[in-house]
């Protein structure tokens, strides 16, 4: 009987492999195209031939259409997997470094992602209904990432308390879409300044004593 099992038991693995592997296979080909889609957009705006994409992510423009057969599909699902990436950055920062300075490392890498953003922002407020459902997603992710970073370097008096998440965002967004002629690192900068000014009477914001 135990043989009998284990005939069987191979057999079965033996047939469900070969869906296994072609869902990987899948998978890895719109991993492939996002990321090279990212590369694109970057470099040659929203606007590229999608064959450069193709040709980019080694794959054939049969892949890529029939993942994504608008444009406006791949933007978003572009902009979908960064905010992912974003939020998905602040548990890990939030292991290995200290509340503040993980908080302080996780608003650079928010105001990274911001400026790659900068090339998409006319596509995304073009009005096509694709893109209606990112600004509620990039809430969804990213205010309790931040929100996580946020209490815990409150609770350990790194930084002051009298600040909200929405307002966080809200300014690194302001800072990181300025640009500065000659000086590529401008909105690294003003982050920086804007993550000291978060240190000022630290744990003393709330105390009526102290004003």
């Amino acid at each position: 009987m135990a043989d009998h099992r284990d005939a069987l038991d191979d057999g079965s693995q033996s047939r469900e492999l070969p869906g296994r592997r072609r869902r990987a296979d899948a998978q890895r080909s719109v991993d492939a195209l996002l990321l090279a889609a990212k590369e694109v957009f970057a470099t040659s705006g929203v606007d590229a031939p999608v064959r450069e994409i193709a040709d980019k992510a080694g794959v054939g423009i049969g892949t890529l259409y029939r993942n994504f057969p608008q444009r406006a599909d791949l933007v978003a699902a572009v902009f979908r997997r960064e905010i992912d990436a974003c939020a998905d950055a602040a548990p890990l920062l939030a292991g290995k470094y200290a509340p503040g300075d993980a908080l302080g490392r996780w608003l650079q890498r928010y105001a990274a992602f911001i400026a790659t953003k900068r090339g998409l922002a006319s596509v995304l407020h073009s009005g096509n209904p694709v893109f209606n459902s990112l600004p509620a997603y990039f809430d969804q992710r990213l205010q309790p990432a931040l929100r996580s970073l946020l209490d815990a370097a409150v609770a350990a008096g790194d930084v002051r308390s009298d600040i909200e998440p929405d307002d966080l965002l809200t300014a690194v967004g302001r800072l990181s879409m300025q640009e500065h002629r000659g000086r590529p690192d401008h909105a690294e900068r003003m982050v920086g300044l804007l993550i000291d000014g978060l240190r000022y009477r630290a744990g003393q914001a709330s105390d009526p004593s102290s004003c």
